[in-house]
């Protein structure tokens, strides 16, 4: 049983149980698994949740941020299914430690994304 699955009658599940959780592409091919979220400290928000792309092959990191909306969960494949391509990788806004305190990162990796900003759209776990 996927981790993310561990209390399926559950609304809420622990941050613990997230990570190792698989990823799925549109195609429902594996793509990877969650290896950290980044929790907006004022809110409380899930912000990002950071990408493993195993299956990805040749990309330069093997980490990614994406937005947290970029997700859903799937109990079918008792994982989350995402749109993102690898080219959409390839492509996003560079990122580096201080990308974190960069309000204009943030905004660029949602738009790239096509999804919303976690403090102005959807957001939380």
């Amino acid at each position: 049983m996927a981790r993310a699955t561990a209390h399926p009658d559950h609304q809420c599940i622990s941050s613990e149980d997230i990570h190792g959780t698989e990823v799925y592409g549109a195609d429902g091919k594996n793509i990877g698994e969650i290896d950290h979220l980044i929790i907006d400290k004022v809110s409380g928000r899930v912000a990002y949740a950071v990408m493993s792309f195993g299956g990805f092959v040749g990309l330069g990191h093997s980490h990614y941020p994406i937005p947290w909306s970029a997700l859903t969960f799937d109990t079918s494949l008792g994982g989350f299914r995402t749109n993102i391509t690898e080219q959409q990788l390839r492509d996003a806004p560079e990122f580096s430690d201080d990308s974190w305190q960069d309000r204009d990162w943030e905004t660029r990796t949602h738009r790239h994304y096509g999804m919303p900003t976690y403090w102005e759209g959807r957001g939380g776990l």
